[in-house]
């Protein structure tokens, strides 16, 4: 039987929407349009740092990364950003949300800025400064995605909760669209004024000394988003449910609420102190009774975001591959340094403006009318069909005539991927753990999510390369094709859906019905054997 809901969760729970959710939707969301802006405009310039580096005289191709050198480019900052959900996820059910939550800010301001300051006698030297400061880079975006998620689903009613902390996603999608926004202002305002013949007229002048600040500009510009954020970011106090249920100081929480709801709150510290009393509110995350009630849990919100990463950002990091083995970019033999990156943006900000943003918006609109679980299962499916289109006839659309129907099912994939698993896998973990394990649970999620994407960058980089070692990149070992390597992400995406119906679902309940932290310990395992099937599937 479920105990009486403490005063100020309550109070939380059943407030009208307001101006505080609003602003804690912009304070968490611009730190995930950093996120977003520094973990993918790294694939902006990449070909561009291939020809600035590692020019080849004699060439008939512009310089290219070498493959160990382009896996590190692309994949370090993800390698940081697991480490960072793990260490802050822990981080924050330890000290608190609000005190770690400046943390992460201050290390993507400072490395952004040190991205583009990147230096070195030689190629390798810059290579390998770049990749030390995206690590860290990631390090402090991995620590967003845990605090932003548990802050947003503490502060936000259980009617709305799902849409809040899907707009916090949401600016994920904005970030994207600005970094290609900002690269197209950047190129094209150099190219204009630093005006350079083709490739294939004059290899040499055809990538002119100044494009070197091409790349560090649009890189050092996603320290501005967070920068901006950090002064309100210190002025939100602590969530109520971690100030009550972790540290357990109901006086404390009842106070912040207070001011937030602009309602007097009762403390009731007796009940905050019957409740941490309860053995079911203190078992921890490696004991058995976690394995019993969470374990199934943690393995659907785990596996979900592991699936879903290894595609997202496979299509993601490798848009420019894609776009150039179809013909949408033109060779890069026919285009100077910088016009390759006015062009690889341009084509970015369009998918970027026209699926993935209206993919994240349209899961805010209804996540609370059909839930989590049915927005995640459609989503993996029409991934699944997409993916199989594009890559079973792909010789089809390689013809110019059908590069438009490509660009359009390739786009929808994006579009089904956020609304759908790319935003769900990110709130569903905030919502179904307990307050004292939240954050960590969600950082392990996440973590998870990482060592997807970090699949994704590392393997297609070497699964799509060409059988034909005259149309594949230098220095990269025979691939599986660009066709292959889309069916494999079909069935990538088709394994996701599978491992949905593990995750449960929680619209319109609160986060201790959830949790189970308000249960009799006595009628808890009555209560889960009855709801078992559930909590682990969308209810009937």
């Amino acid at each position: 039987m479920a105990r009486e809901q403490l005063q100020v969760l309550n109070a939380l729970d059943i407030a009208k929407t307001q101006l505080y959710h609003f602003t804690a939707i912009v304070i968490a969301g611009m730190g995930f349009f950093t996120d977003a802006y520094d973990l993918f405009c790294i694939s902006l310039v990449t070909k561009l740092l291939g020809r600035l580096y590692y020019h080849q005289e004699g060439s008939h191709k512009p310089g290219t990364l070498p493959p160990n050198v382009a896996a590190a480019v692309n994949g370090v900052a993800f390698c940081g950003t697991l480490s960072g959900q793990l260490f802050f996820g822990w981080l924050g059910d330890k000290m608190g949300r609000k005190r770690v939550y400046g943390m992460t800010l201050m290390i993507m301001v400072v490395c952004s800025i040190a991205s583009g300051l990147s230096f070195g006698k030689s190629a390798n030297g810059v290579i390998a400064t770049l990749c030390f400061f995206r690590f860290w880079l990631g390090f402090g975006i991995g620590g967003d995605y845990p605090l932003s998620a548990t802050i947003m689903s503490e502060y936000a009613n259980k009617k709305t909760r799902g849409a809040f902390i899907a707009a916090v996603f949401a600016m994920q999608g904005f970030g994207i669209l600005g970094g290609g926004m900002v690269a197209i202002i950047i190129s094209a305002a150099f190219n204009r004024k630093f005006d350079a013949p083709a490739y294939k007229d004059n290899p040499t002048a055809s990538t002119v000394p100044e494009a070197d600040y091409v790349w560090r500009i649009i890189l050092m510009f996603g320290a501005l988003p967070a920068a901006l954020t950090y002064y309100w970011r210190m002025k939100m106090p602590e969530t109520a449910r971690y100030t009550a249920l972790v540290a357990k100081n109901a006086k404390q929480a009842a106070m912040d609420m207070s001011k937030v709801l602009q309602v007097d709150i009762e403390g009731e510290q007796d009940k905050v102190d019957n409740l941490s009393q309860e053995p079911a509110n203190s078992f921890g995350l490696f004991s058995k009774k976690f394995l019993h009630r969470h374990g199934l849990h943690l393995l659907g919100t785990t596996s979900t975001w592991f699936l879903l990463d290894i595609a997202f950002y496979s299509q993601n990091l490798f848009q420019k591959d894609i776009f150039s083995a179809i013909g949408w970019i033109p060779k890069a033999e026919t285009m100077n340094a910088i016009e390759e990156v006015y062009k690889i943006a341009r084509a970015q900000t369009l998918i970027a403006l026209c699926s993935t943003v209206p993919g994240y918006w349209f899961t805010v609109a209804f996540i609370d009318r059909i839930g989590r679980f049915a927005i995640q299962l459609m989503g993996f499916f029409f991934m699944t069909v997409f993916m199989f289109a594009l890559a079973i006839p792909y010789n089809h659309w390689t013809h110019k005539d059908n590069q438009i129907g490509f660009v359009v099912m390739y786009s929808l994939t994006f579009f089904f991927a956020n609304f759908g698993p790319n935003a769900t896998t990110f709130v569903v973990p905030a919502e179904i753990f307990p307050a004292r394990l939240r954050s960590t649970c969600h950082g392990i999620s996440a973590a998870a999510g990482k060592a997807g994407a970090i699949v994704g960058a590392f393997g297609f980089l070497y699964a799509a390369q060409n059988k034909d070692i005259t149309k594949r990149d230098a220095g990269y070992p025979a691939g599986i094709g660009v066709r292959n390597s889309l069916m494999v992400l079909g069935v990538i995406n088709f394994l996701g859906m599978v491992f949905t119906f593990l995750v449960p679902e929680s619209k319109g309940k609160s986060l201790e019905e959830m949790s189970g932290e308000n249960e009799d310990e006595q009628e808890t395992g009555v209560e889960l054997e009855r709801l078992g099937g559930q909590n682990r599937t969308v209810p009937v």
